[in-house]
């Protein structure tokens, strides 16, 4: 069984262009059913069975895992067995009739326009990492990126002329993603006067746009530290990233920017995902409607 995961890892990243995130997860869940497998007595894939994978199911319910973490191992699970039926090892998937969990229906969270400006403002800004911590917000505001996508960043990926960031998404998939106003001034004056101060003579020589203080790529965790930091100066404890990549999309909605749009801003493959959007809006008014309208409440 280890080699036929093992030939799928290669498959999501050679054919499918997963990215190596995803493939840690990917790996890590598949151990966990491997393990669980085993324990069953059941080491060939061949001999596994629609209630092997049913009964691992439950035995996750019944541990307390989050219907969202049954629902990725769920994924991985799928696209194993019917790897293994497409390349031959097997007759038949016995995973192919077994549905995902649902998520409980959950709204993302958002911050007010003020809350973002008060964000923005409050950055202390007398040192170069604290300028190069100000630019960060200001893009991953301004452009909606993902953290993975800010880190990745190059930069030949700064088209400024034109005013647009070349960016790769989830699976390699290459967008281009206009940005404007402060953040593209915020940004041009990090490439010219900040990230020269941030380039070290002992660390390699590196194309990244957002240096650590050594010199090198900054860290996916470096950034999440940088947002909850600059969250707690404003009173939002646990300031995650993804709330500023959700507030952009909810605030070009509020502005009238088409659903479409910003669909491929953030670059979604499916605008049903970008649609959870018109639901935090429709959320918004309606809290607006109970706070100021006279005859709302009895």
């Amino acid at each position: 069984m280890e080699q036929i995961i093992e030939e799928y890892f290669a498959y999501l990243a050679i054919e499918r262009g997963s990215s190596p995130l995803t493939i840690d997860a990917y790996a890590k869940d598949l151990a966990t059913y491997h393990t669980f497998l085993e324990e069953r007595g059941k080491t060939d894939l061949a001999r596994i069975e629609r209630d092997d994978i049913l009964a691992f199911q439950k035995s996750q319910l019944d541990q307390g895992f989050a219907v969202s973490t049954l629902e990725r191992r769920l994924s991985a699970i799928k696209g194993l067995h019917r790897f293994a039926l497409r390349e031959g090892y097997v007759d038949a998937d016995p995973a192919q009739a077994i549905p995902l969990p649902k998520k409980p229906g959950r709204l993302p969270d958002v911050l007010s326009i003020d809350q973002v400006n008060a964000l923005l403002d409050n950055v202390d800004t007398s040192t170069a990492t604290g300028k190069r911590d100000a630019t960060i917000l200001e893009v991953l505001y301004g452009c909606g990126l993902r953290v993975s996508e800010l880190v990745n960043l190059d930069r030949a990926n700064i088209l400024s002329e034109e005013g647009f960031l070349r960016v790769f998404g989830k699976g390699s998939k290459e967008r281009i993603v206009p940005i404007s106003g402060i953040a593209f001034e915020r940004l041009i004056e990090y490439l010219n006067e900040v990230r020269p101060e941030l380039e070290s003579t002992k660390a390699p020589a590196t194309t990244a746009v957002f240096l650590n203080a050594r010199g090198g790529r900054l860290s996916r965790q470096s950034v999440h530290a940088i947002v909850a930091r600059a969250g707690m100066s404003i009173g939002v404890k646990n300031l995650h990233p993804h709330t500023l990549r959700h507030s952009f999309a909810t605030h070009l909605l509020e502005g009238g920017a088409d659903l479409r749009s910003i669909q491929d801003m953030l670059g979604h493959a499916d605008i049903a995902t970008t649609q959870i959007y018109t639901h935090v809006q429709m959320s918004h008014l309606k809290e607006e409607y109970l706070a100021a309208h006279p005859r709302a409440h009895e």
